[in-house]
């Protein structure tokens, strides 16, 4: 070896153990970096926000969860996730709300910060659908998903947005779809939501960055919810599962598993990405 080469190698040996010095601290563990927590998830009683609330209080997470209230089921099931999440011995805050207006759902953060001390973590989980051909599409039909699934969003990061910058610290984690990336027939409201949020994720990611937050998105392909189950006919599910390169549909914990990886100090130097949870269906 020359003496060139051997001055560049002990330069890059020297950088290295720089480096090394800098960031040798071993990532916690998944719950250990969650644990104590205050998390809100919206949409939460029911499919994907249901297990991730439950996901988050295994992990110690202290958990206010809002719903909309449409009749005695949707009660029932906010209860019932009231007292499964108690059983992990974390706070909870339950609380019937519309995340399309703005006055109720800041109310409804301020409620939350106040009942669980802190707030670190948001899941934007709230979401529905209205499947029509667009020539078919009401005023109504199209307004409720966009005021739902993408302003709805949008408040509720803009009310937690000053506790996290306070703090310098929080993630926030938004539920696309495959299909806010990959338009199909008759999701003309729905697609535009989930392309919508997209959007609102890189924008919130550059945004808040400077405050340490994180901002990212997960984009489910088709996960057996029972929305999915009552909404989507079986020949249409039949063909997601075809078109999977796993050959399967998801269940909620495949998508749970990586909003939790999201939410914990593991991913503390992802912001702004959209991580497609599909089983290969965009593939």
């Amino acid at each position: 070896m020359n003496r060139e080469a051997a001055s560049l190698g002990e330069a890059v040996e020297e950088l290295l153990s720089e480096v090394a010095v800098e960031t040798g601290t071993e990532p916690a563990p998944l719950f250990d970096s969650l644990r104590g927590r205050g998390a809100v998830v919206t949409g939460g009683s029911s499919g994907i926000g249901r297990a991730t609330a439950i996901g988050l209080a295994t992990g110690g997470v202290n958990i206010a969860v809002n719903y909309l209230d449409t009749g005695a089921e949707s009660r029932d099931a906010a209860a019932e996730l009231g007292e499964v999440l108690g059983q992990h011995g974390v706070e909870v805050l339950i609380r019937a709300g519309d995340v399309r207006d703005p006055v109720q759902t800041a109310e409804f953060f301020a409620e939350a910060h106040e009942h669980l001390g802190r707030l670190h973590i948001l899941v934007n989980n709230a979401g529905v659908g209205a499947d029509h051909a667009l020539w078919r599409m009401s005023d109504e039909e199209w307004e409720s998903v966009i005021d739902t699934n993408l302003s709805g969003a949008f408040y509720c990061i803009r009310a937690i947005a000053p506790y996290f910058r306070a703090q310098e610290f929080g993630k926030i984690v938004n539920i696309s779809s495959v299909h806010g990336l990959s338009s199909e027939f008759g999701l003309a409201n729905y697609c535009s939501s989930k392309a919508g949020l997209i959007g609102l994720t890189r924008s919130a990611a550059l945004e808040l960055g400077p405050s340490n937050v994180n901002v990212n998105a997960v984009a489910p392909g088709y996960i057996r919810t029972t929305r999915l189950t009552d909404r989507v006919p079986a020949e249409i599910m039949d063909r997601a599962r075809e078109r999977s390169a796993l050959g399967r549909l998801g269940d909620p914990q495949d998508v749970v598993s990586v909003i939790l990886f999201l939410c914990s100090e593991l991913a503390r130097h992802i912001t702004g990405v959209v991580i497609p949870v599909d089983g290969g269906y965009l593939t």
